[in-house]
């Protein structure tokens, strides 16, 4: 069963509708318009939708004069393409200055300042392939989310969003990723791996949620902890941390909610048990 972000919030309201049953798919962009209006729930998303408008037809304009056949471009096309129209004619960038800023997880934010995290400006990069019909993913590379363009005929390319959209060719990739989680990582099938727009999505909360904790907000980022919860109901995970959250807030009924939650879903384990115990005292207090 999905998780409410309020009893009574239009933005759950409006995540629900958006979160189509059946194939699961939605436009990731209009998605994550959605939950920065978690953060700024009196800024009009309405001219956010116009500019993302304007940033399509920009790369459709870009793609007709660039390539004889606009119907089926190389994924170095399309990676010109997008990277001629978000990097240089719209000026987004990674923001190597202020990497932490929670401003760069928000997508509205990301809109004004022109300026975010990789995931924020990977949902640009998807959404404007995607309004294309290009076949178009986010992949499962540790610490910095990357792009993987494909062809009709199969060929593909990895983009980083990050870094104005350019190709990375497996060595970039090996020392990026050597770079990230240590000299011993070799690259692997595992780091190609596409994943959701429900994860791409997921992953971009999380980087608010870990803001706000860091920040101190600890209220605001159980509300994004909630919207997470919305976007993957059968987490288990979530609800452990969501427990472990409300309890560092005091909330000792809804605590322990969650972690029964995550008790009937998680495996055995060390955790499992660890959080069994602490079900068990929450239990007795409350008795």
């Amino acid at each position: 069963m999905s998780k409410k972000i309020a009893p009574s919030s239009p933005i759950a309201d409006t995540l629900v509708d958006l979160l189509t049953p059946g194939d699961g798919t939605f436009d990731l962009a209009d998605m994550a318009l959605v939950l920065a209006a978690q953060d700024t729930p009196n800024t009009d998303i309405k001219s956010y939708r116009t500019h993302l408008k304007s940033l399509y037809g920009a790369i459709e304009e870009t793609v007709g004069k660039m390539t004889p056949d606009d119907t089926n471009p190389t994924p170095s096309e399309m990676a010109e393409a997008l990277s001629t129209v978000i990097s240089d004619t719209f000026r987004y960038r990674g923001d190597e200055e202020k990497y932490d800023d929670l401003d760069n997880a928000n997508l509205m934010r990301v809109i004004d300042r022109r300026k975010g995290l990789p995931v924020a400006l990977g949902i640009l990069y998807i959404a404007a392939a995607r309004s294309q019909g290009w076949n178009v993913t986010g992949l499962n590379f540790p610490g910095h989310f990357l792009v993987r363009l494909e062809s009709l005929d199969g060929n593909r390319v990895i983009i980083d969003p990050f870094h104005g959209g350019q190709i990375l060719e497996a060595p970039a990739l090996r020392d990026l990723l050597k770079v990230l989680t240590g000299p011993s990582e070799e690259l692997e099938s595992r780091h190609y791996r596409p994943v959701s727009d429900r994860d791409v999505l997921v992953r971009l909360q999380n980087n608010v949620k870990a803001r706000r904790l860091d920040l101190g907000q600890m209220d605001e980022a159980l509300e994004t902890l909630k919207s997470m919860q919305l976007l993957m109901p059968d987490s288990s995970a979530l609800c452990r941390e969501a427990g472990l959250l409300h309890l560092r807030l005091g909330q000792v009924s809804e605590a322990l909610s969650e972690l029964e939650d995550y008790l009937n879903r998680a495996p055995h384990g060390p955790e499992r048990s660890r959080i069994d115990t602490v079900v068990k005292d929450l239990k007795q207090r409350i008795h």
